[in-house]
């Protein structure tokens, strides 16, 4: 499978026309549990991370948990 070219924004977006056939063809088939991590591995969730981030935006999503963990993540970010 090739990794999707993400367009995350910081408002939320729908998908329109063959971007939202191809986007819900990434989804996983069914959400399941793991040894206490959703679905299968690091990818799957990256992926699924990746379309709920396209939909809902970083503005909204950067306001989960601790603004200094998103700080310290975006430092760690290669210039």
């Amino acid at each position: 499978m090739t990794k999707p070219t993400w367009d995350i924004r910081g408002e939320g977006r729908s998908w329109r026309g063959e971007e939202a056939w191809d986007r819900f063809q990434l989804t996983p088939e069914k959400i399941e549990m793991i040894d206490g991590k959703i679905l299968w591995s690091d990818e799957d969730r990256e992926l699924l991370l990746g379309l709920l981030l396209e939909n809902l935006g970083a503005d909204r999503a950067v306001r989960l948990g601790d603004p200094e963990v998103w700080r310290a993540a975006v430092a760690k970010l290669p210039r």
